[in-house]
């Protein structure tokens, strides 16, 4: 099942894609992706939602705004330099263990609503990323355990300052965490929906050129060992995302490098998860 939410910013409503077309369910007062202990309980309440409204569901028109497809999670974490490729194009070093990171929730954007560039940004990148969205509490879980957990999986684009994140001191979080930096979605896939994690095409598009083209194949440490590995630092919470890293393709990684700029788009997808689009806008202030 692929789960969304539309309408206007903060009143967003819930709806399903079902055979390509987007239906809505908010009359079953389902808040399917908020922070919840219940997630797959309503996930269940849900799919019984649906086959008792049949055709009589009401389609949603195609003008309708795209929100995030949950509610702000409690975290965002994320893991650096998981492809070999993005490692040798950025020239950072690879750790022996993951490399992980926070991005900021008041970073967390909708899949069409436009990056805003920050103050002083000069080095504003994009990293399209492959995210997995947490069913139910997760803590010291193996390996093997690890996709007991996985409600889903969502499309995440990792912008970045890198100005900000590599030479300015200190950890990476403030060229992650800037406002409008985490867009998500269109929407959730639920984990039957994706038949083979570690198979899936990557790309971007900046003003209609291809930038990023890479695949989940090519993962240095895969989705289990990402989960099993994280929950023995903290617990992992129904709605909280996991940002499984980016293939080379970055603005950094070019030569020249090239940055995001006022008036930019773009746009980019991964197989299974749809597509989204943003505009670049500069910093206007408050």
């Amino acid at each position: 099942m692929k789960i969304f939410r539309y309408g206007a910013k903060g009143s967003e409503k819930a709806g399903v894609i079902l055979n390509e077309k987007k239906y809505d369910v908010s009359e079953g007062n389902f808040n399917i992706t908020a922070i919840s202990l219940r997630i797959l309980q309503i996930w269940k309440r849900l799919q019984a939602y649906i086959i008792e409204k049949g055709d009589k569901l009401k389609e949603i028109a195609d003008d309708e705004r795209i929100g995030t497809p949950l509610e702000a999670p409690s975290k965002i974490l994320c893991v650096g330099l998981n492809f070999d490729d993005h490692v040798k194009e950025t020239k950072l070093q690879q750790a022996s263990e993951p490399i992980v990171f926070m991005k900021s929730v008041s970073a967390f954007n909708g899949p069409f609503d436009g990056i805003t560039l920050p103050k002083f940004s000069v080095k504003s990148d994009w990293e399209t990323e492959f995210a997995i969205v947490i069913g139910k509490k997760a803590s010291y879980v193996t390996e093997e355990e690890a996709l007991d957990h996985v409600f889903g999986y969502v499309l995440h684009n990792d912008v970045t300052e890198r100005e900000f994140q590599i030479e300015r001191g200190g950890t990476w979080d403030k060229g992650k965490g800037c406002d409008t930096f985490a867009p998500i979605g269109p929407f959730i896939a639920t984990k039957d929906e994706i038949t083979d994690i570690d198979n899936l095409r990557i790309w971007l598009k900046l003003n209609g050129e291809i930038m990023q083209d890479g695949n989940t194949s090519d993962f240095i440490y895969r989705v289990p060992k990402l989960i099993s590995y994280l929950s023995h630092f903290m617990s992992l919470l129904p709605g909280d995302i996991i940002s499984t890293g980016s293939p080379a393709g970055s603005g950094m990684g070019k030569s020249p490098q090239r940055f995001l700029k006022d008036g930019d788009v773009i746009e980019y997808g991964i197989d299974g998860l749809g597509s989204a689009k943003q505009v670049i806008s500069a910093y206007q202030g408050l």
